[in-house]
């Protein structure tokens, strides 16, 4: 492959096996007609190649995305001129107060903007004689991750599959019809960028084309020359698709730059596709020639099999991941209907099985779009069918990028936060440059955005709004996901050899950037609270300042699983003193004259009350410095900030909404947090169940997903809670193979909104704190590999 050697799914340290049962269920999407638009297609993947399937009956488009496929290549976006005015950046804040200006200095720090994921490529195929239709449905199973397409035309019934599979990396297509002779269609390639398409000696179809050179982000609107191109060597890479079409009798002729199949009894259509990318820090482009050598490498093995050996090995590496866990929250006559009739009716009839389905969904995004070897999920995951991509389509690490991994590990897809940890890496590497570099400080850093080529600099050209573009905590958040993969797997060779250089290297970073204030307390600056603005005294609006709540929960959070890894690891001790005495001098979190969670350094109103983002809450989730019960002041204080943004409108994103439902969570408010996944689902999710921010942005459905598995199991208070937001409209219901920290396995049954059941697996040696609503806390220990059923009386 292309980059890291695509690995045979092995369960991870900690990881729960696979189980051979079949969900008790369907878990299907369906719905009785094709796609009308992008965001109504189904999605399938295989971690580096997707494709929205359609499903339309004369003409079925497969819009096929690669995950390298990115315009640009590395460049120099650090700005030498950045550390130049730093020091007077501080004096504005820290001594005159000037917001204003400070804000306006900002903007000389920053540098240019990052590249766009791009679309790879259609596949079109034509069919004769299916105009009239009947009996159609089309489908998406999570389990086997097939989508189909069924329909009845001149009394043949016909249907179609498609999967990517992970195995052969390989995206297939199978045509059957249920007489013989009957399957007649045409079918061609297409591409955004200019390609040049050819048949080759197999009848088959190669599409070639060269990716931009720089694409402006879409969010520029109008500008000139937005989508560029060049023809020198490493600007812009090249890609490649190559198509075979292997057919069941019939007969098969190239026709120009088309394929055309008549009278075949099935078809058998093998897509795979490659790019120039050589790696994050290294320009493309691989010749041409060895790019078809790679496609030819991963197609050849695969024409050997027969399709029922390709599904049945594709399903199979599929389950390793999916059947990890189930949920059963009961069913409702809804549950019988279109997905999206259900979409549509949700909250006027029952039909918790729909939340069971968006669960499921959610785990089943981040198993088809991040796996060993790709690269991470972006904003739209895998997919994408646009030129100039919403938000460019990159890694937003103000939030966004962590909560798409937010269900890796309470969900047992640890493996699948591997493409993270190796971004994570990138970054320590090009973001140590932009530490020196801007800022003249030892460690990394990297700021709000992020793309293929793992800029690290603050984005914006002179003229982004340093709300978002002049916030360089992305790396100690990054670093959150490294010390939870190790407390919930408790892989010690992932700490010591992959985690703690990374996270001591951002700690580095947030110790230089700490500076005193003028009561020698330490804050951050400058700083802004992505992506809010406050209210000055003078009544202008104001961007930065120093020492906003989440600049300090992040780094009270890296800073406190700093510490606990040197004990873990005997390392570091001096270091770890260092860690302890900062986080003391730290200025504390504040409450403000609402008796909210106050956001900046002084106690300033919101320009926007009812903003999408709530970064100040990053201490009750993700981070832990808030609970209820080791300090309820302040859950009580982030509480009335959340009361606030929701009677101002907040939540009208989708991923904003999927974060105050963790937040409603972690204060263990279960109707609260149902109402929030109600609104989730009503009003944030398309009738494919993909996230609405809108556009589409999936960060909203993983985050829904964690959201859920917070409500039924939480850990991150030194004990385990069972059932902490279990909401009246799941009254009985099960879960099995959700995870907590210590590694530890866990399944829950209850009935009558009481907990019934529960059953621990320990992966590692282990002393269990329990604490079940309503009863005194259970203390007991595990051994590596013992299992320990609980009966409670209901």
């Amino acid at each position: 492959m292309q980059r890291r050697d695509f690995l045979k799914t092995i369960p991870a340290a900690g990881m729960l096996a696979a189980s051979d049962a079949p969900p008790t269920r369907a878990l299907k999407l369906w719905y009785r007609q094709p796609a009308a638009k992008w965001t109504e297609a189904l999605p399938v993947g295989n971690g580096r190649l997707g494709a929205m399937v359609f499903g339309t009956v004369s003409e079925e488009r497969l819009q096929l995305n690669e995950d390298t496929l990115w315009s640009g290549a590395p460049s120099d976006w650090n700005n030498p001129a950045a550390k130049e005015h730093l020091a007077e950046v501080r004096r504005l804040v820290l001594e005159q107060k000037d917001y204003v200006a400070a804000g306006e200095l900002c903007k000389k720090m920053q540098g240019p903007y990052n590249q766009s994921y791009l679309p790879l490529a259609d596949l079109h195929l034509k069919f004769t004689g299916h105009e009239n239709a009947t009996g159609y449905r089309r489908e998406l199973d999570l389990d086997t991750a097939i989508a189909r397409v069924e329909y009845e035309a001149g009394g043949v019934k016909f249907t179609r599959e498609v999967f990517s599979s992970a195995p052969d990396q390989v995206i297939v297509v199978q045509l059957e019809a249920s007489r013989p002779g009957q399957i007649s269609f045409t079918t061609e390639l297409t591409s955004a960028f200019a390609p040049i398409v050819s048949t080759d000696a197999n009848n088959g179809l190669v599409l070639r084309g060269k990716a931009p050179s720089h694409v402006d982000p879409n969010y520029l609107g109008k500008t000139k020359d937005p989508v560029r191109y060049s023809n020198d060597e490493g600007k812009g890479m090249r890609f490649e698709v190559m198509l075979q079409v292997l057919t069941e009798k019939g007969q098969v002729t190239a026709d120009g730059q088309r394929v055309k199949v008549e009278g075949a009894d099935s078809v058998t259509l093998l897509l795979v596709a490659a790019t120039g990318f050589r790696g994050s820090q290294r320009l493309p482009d691989k010749p041409a020639a060895a790019i078809s050598a790679a496609n030819r490498k991963t197609l050849d093995p695969v024409l050997k099999h027969n399709y029922a050996r390709l599904r049945k090995e594709h399903i199979a590496e599929h389950q390793s991941f999916f059947r990890r866990m189930s949920l059963d929250l009961g069913s409702d006559e809804a549950s019988s209907l279109p997905t999206d009739q259900r979409i549509l009716e949700f909250g006027k009839r029952p039909d918790p099985q729909l939340v069971e389905l968006y669960f499921q969904y959610g785990r089943y995004l981040l198993i088809a779009c991040s796996r060993p070897g790709s690269q991470p999920a972006n904003l739209q995951g895998l997919w994408n069918d646009m030129v100039r991509p919403p938000w460019s389509s990159n890694y937003t690490v103000n939030i966004n990028t962590q909560m798409n991994y937010w269900p890796a590990e309470t969900c047992n897809l640890s493996d699948c936060a591997g493409p993270l940890f190796d971004l994570i890496a990138e970054c320590s590497q090009t973001g140590r440059k932009t530490a020196e570099t801007n800022y003249g400080v030892r460690g990394w850093t990297t700021h709000h955005n992020v793309d293929l080529w793992r800029q690290t600099a603050p984005v914006g050209q002179g003229s982004g709004d340093p709300v978002w573009a002049n916030w360089p905590l992305g790396g100690p958040w990054l670093c959150q996901h490294l010390w939870e993969h190790y407390a919930f797997t408790g892989d010690e060779t992932f700490l010591r050899e992959r985690a703690w250089p990374l996270m001591k290297g951002a700690a580095e970073f947030a110790l230089d950037w700490l500076v005193p204030d003028a009561q020698g307390r330490l804050v951050t600056c400058p700083s802004v609270s992505p992506e809010n603005t406050f209210i000055t005294k003078d009544g202008k609006r104001g961007v930065v300042s120093a020492g906003c709540t989440m600049d300090l929960e992040i780094l009270h959070d890296l800073f406190t699983n700093c510490i606990e890894a040197c004990s873990a690891l005997s390392v570091d001790a001096e270091f770890s003193i260092r860690l302890k005495d900062t986080q003391s001098r730290m200025l504390p979190l504040q409450t403000g004259k609402y008796g909210q969670l106050q956001e900046w350094w002084e106690d300033f109103d919101e320009h926007e009350p009812g903003h999408r983002h709530m970064s100040h809450l990053f201490g009750l989730h993700p981070g832990r410095q808030i609970t209820p019960g080791r300090t309820p002041e302040l859950a009580k204080a982030a509480r009335v900030s959340l009361e606030r943004r929701l009677a101002n409108g907040g939540g009208h994103t989708g991923w904003s909404r999927a974060w105050l439902i963790n937040f409603w969570a972690r204060l263990e408010d279960s109707e609260k947090a149902h109402e929030n996944l109600m609104a989730l689902l009503q009003k944030s999710t398309s009738t494919n169940l993909f996230d609405m921010h809108p556009p589409f942005q999936i960060d909203g459905n993983f985050g829904g997903t964690a959201a859920v598995a917070e409500m039924l199991l939480q850990s991150h208070a030194g004990e385990i809670s069972l059932l902490p937001a279990l909401p009246k409209a799941w009254p009985q219901g099960k879960v099995r193979g959700l995870r907590a920290r210590g590694g530890l396995g866990v399944d829950l049954e209850w009935r009558d909104g009481k907990l019934e059941q529960a059953r621990l697996r320990a992966n590692r040696n282990v002393k269990v704190a329990l604490r079940i609503p309503g009863q005194p806390v259970k203390e007991f220990s595990l051994k590596r590999g013992e299992t320990r059923n609980l009966k409670f009386l209901v």
